[in-house]
């Protein structure tokens, strides 16, 4: 039961609290947008291993788990972070190489999968993926999912409509439901009890953190357990779900947090530069992540002159006059 108590701890606490190795983990955020990227660094400095990742249609977070040796499958929409990565690069590099297993679903497909695991429900039914090749290619064998009793036996399945008669559809996609055992989140704020307020879009943070079956949120602002009571219909998740809550400013740097941060072109242009190269890449994760104690070393590393050039106007929610190229 996830009490209505003081739930704040520290990161390196809660990554080694609630992420083992091989673990069933979901990340959220959208490409450059709100990955909860300290806690991603934080995962790799304490070497977890072999984790089966979900994500909607992440970018820096996937790419960065991948290239550091974190992740033996992934489930996902997509990967990329637009023009700094159109396909991340150590990720595509790691399916190549056949270092790890990717099973691919549409963005609304993957969406309706959190939700089925928010709702307590085995699938959902879509038409998104009919007379795709999604339907018919495979990333897990059928031997692969016998391994592992969280995995369905089936990817999806297709499925005549029983309402046909009702409407002009003849088949439905039925997508299986994800309960992760942990989903890390990265919000603008949140109070102890682990009350969340998300500026912007929401992506699917919401059904992922609803659909776990234990929650690590990191935020902008922690506040306490009063404040989130006024105008309570905007917290899109409620302490219910949370099992810890850890105060990280900058916590989704390098991606974007909006009416906080822009995402920092500069870094995003360096790491999809070492991404490219096996040695520069270790050595992009030995000076950059390793080598920091924590996210707040790294931060210091950059500097505050490159904070304070994404930091966001307070008008728009993101950098205004941020050099994008």
């Amino acid at each position: 039961m996830k009490a209505n108590g003081n739930k704040a701890m520290g990161l390196k606490e809660a990554v080694e609290t609630f992420v083992t190795d091989g673990c069933h983990m979901s990340i959220g955020g959208f490409t450059l947008n709100r990955n909860p990227m300290a806690a991603i660094y934080e995962m790799i400095r304490q070497g977890v291993k072999d984790l089966h990742l979900y994500a909607h249609s992440n970018g820096q977070g996937v790419d960065e788990l991948v290239g550091a040796g974190c992740v033996a499958n992934l489930e996902i929409a997509y990967g990329g972070t637009g023009k700094f990565m159109s396909t991340c690069i150590r990720f595509q590099k790691a399916i190549q190489d056949q270092e790890i297993k990717v099973e691919d679903y549409s963005n609304y497909q993957m969406t309706l999968r959190f939700l089925a695991g928010a709702m307590g429900v085995p699938f959902l039914p879509t038409r998104s993926g009919m007379g795709t090749d999604i339907i018919n290619k495979w990333g897990f064998s059928k031997e692969f999912r016998k391994g592992d009793h969280r995995l369905p036996d089936e990817k999806l399945l297709v499925m005549d409509n029983p309402f046909e008669n009702w409407c002009d559809t003849s088949k439905v996609v039925l997508v299986p439901a994800i309960n992760p055992d942990v989903t890390f989140i990265h919000v603008q704020t949140a109070d102890v009890t682990g009350n969340c307020r998300i500026d912007g879009l929401t992506f699917a943070d919401v059904e992922q953190a609803k659909a776990s079956k234990a929650l690590v949120i990191t935020c902008e602002e922690l506040l306490d357990d009063d404040y989130l009571k006024n105008e309570p219909d905007r917290n899109q998740i409620p302490f219910i779900h949370a099992d810890a809550v850890v105060h990280v400013p900058f916590g989704a740097y390098p991606t974007a947090c909006y009416n906080h941060y822009d995402y920092d072109a500069i870094y995003l242009k360096a790491h999809a530069k070492a991404a490219k190269d096996d040695e520069a890449y270790k050595d992009y994760l030995e000076n950059m992540i390793l080598g920091k104690s924590d996210h707040h070393a790294l931060l210091d590393h950059v500097g505050r002159a490159r904070l304070e050039m994404i930091s966001a106007d307070k008008n728009r929610g993101y950098a205004k006059h941020l050099d994008r190229k």
